[in-house]
C-alpha cells in the first residue's frame, strides 16, 4: 500500500465543469483510508482561490494546504531571489504577480497565456533573456484538454524563447523533480511509497518517475491511445482515477503497463 496519493486535477478529477465518472467517490475512498492525499496541478489559467472553489463546487473536500500549484511555486521562486518579473501569463492570474515590482524587469515568467502569446511579448522575453534575465517556466506541458478541444500549452512557447536566446528555463511545477519533492515534503511519505496519478504521460508520469515516485497513467482527459509507449519506465495504466485509487490501496504500485 502507498502512503501518499498525488492527484492531478484536470483530466483526472474533472474535465471542464464536468466530473470524471467515479472521481468523487474514488477521492472520498482515498481520503477515508490512511493515504495522505494531495492535489497537484500545473493549471495556470486559474488562481489558487478559484481552483479551490471549483474543486469544492464539484463536491471535493480538501484543505488549502493540500493543494499544490505551479503558480505558487513560481511566486516562491521569484520571492526567494527578489526578482522583478516580466510576466507572460493568462489574464486570470495576472493579479497573482501584482505584489512584485515589474518595472525594469530582470526575469521572465511564462505560463499558459492563451492570446498573450503574441510576437511582441515573446520577443520582449527573448530580449531580456539575451541580456541575462533568468527564464522561469510555469510547467512544461505540450498541450492540455479543455472540453472537447486539445490546446497548445506553455511548453512550446518556453522552448521558443530557450532556442532563440540560447538559454535553459527553470521549470516549476510538473515535471520538475523539485516540485514533486516539495509536495511530498508536506506528507510523512517517501518517493518510493508515493503514487502520482495523471493523464499526461510526460508531465505527470515521466516527471514523477524521474523524481523517484511511482506513477499511474489514466485513460481520461488528454490521454491518447499509445501514450503509454512514449516513455520508458515502469508505471501503471488504468481506465480512470477509480483504478488508480484501487492500486494505491492494494499496494500493486509496480504493475507495468
Amino acid at each position: 500500500m502507498a502512503d501518499a496519493l498525488l492527484l492531478d486535477l484536470s483530466g483526472v478529477l474533472y474535465d471542464g465543469d464536468d466530473l470524471v465518472p467515479g472521481a468523487l467517490e474514488a477521492v472520498k475512498r482515498a481520503q477515508r483510508s490512511e493515504l495522505e492525499v494531495r492535489f497537484v496541478t500545473n493549471t495556470s489559467q486559474k488562481t489558487r482561490a478559484s481552483l479551490l472553489q471549483h474543486l469544492r463546487s464539484l463536491g471535493f473536500d480538501l484543505e488549502q494546504a493540500q493543494l499544490f500549484t505551479a503558480v505558487d511555486a513560481a511566486r516562491q521562486w521569484l520571492q526567494q531571489r527578489e526578482l522583478r518579473p516580466f510576466c507572460i501569463v493568462h489574464e486570470n492570474i495576472r493579479g497573482e504577480f501584482d505584489d512584485f515590482e515589474q518595472r525594469e524587469p530582470n526575469a521572465v515568467v511564462i505560463a499558459d497565456a492563451a492570446d498573450g502569446f503574441n510576437y511582441a511579448n515573446l520577443n520582449r522575453a527573448f530580449q531580456l533573456c539575451l541580456e541575462g534575465a533568468p527564464l522561469l517556466g510555469v510547467g512544461y506541458n505540450r498541450y492540455f484538454k479543455s472540453g472537447a478541444e486539445v490546446l497548445m500549452d506553455a511548453g512550446a512557447f518556453i522552448v521558443a524563447v530557450e532556442f532563440a536566446a540560447g538559454v535553459k528555463a527553470t521549470i516549476v511545477g510538473k515535471p520538475s523533480s523539485e516540485f514533486f519533492h516539495q509536495v511530498l515534503a508536506s506528507t510523512s511519505s517517501t518517493p518510493a511509497r508515493a503514487l502520482m496519478v495523471g493523464d499526461d504521460v510526460f508531465g505527470d508520469v515521466e516527471g514523477a518517475l524521474h523524481a523517484g515516485l511511482r506513477a499511474c497513467l489514466v485513460r481520461t482527459g488528454k490521454y491518447r491511445e499509445g501514450d503509454e509507449a512514449r516513455i520508458d519506465g515502469e508505471f501503471a495504466l488504468v481506465d480512470s482515477v477509480e483504478g488508480a485509487v484501487e492500486l494505491a490501496l492494494s499496494g500493486q504500485l509496480t504493475r507495468q503497463c
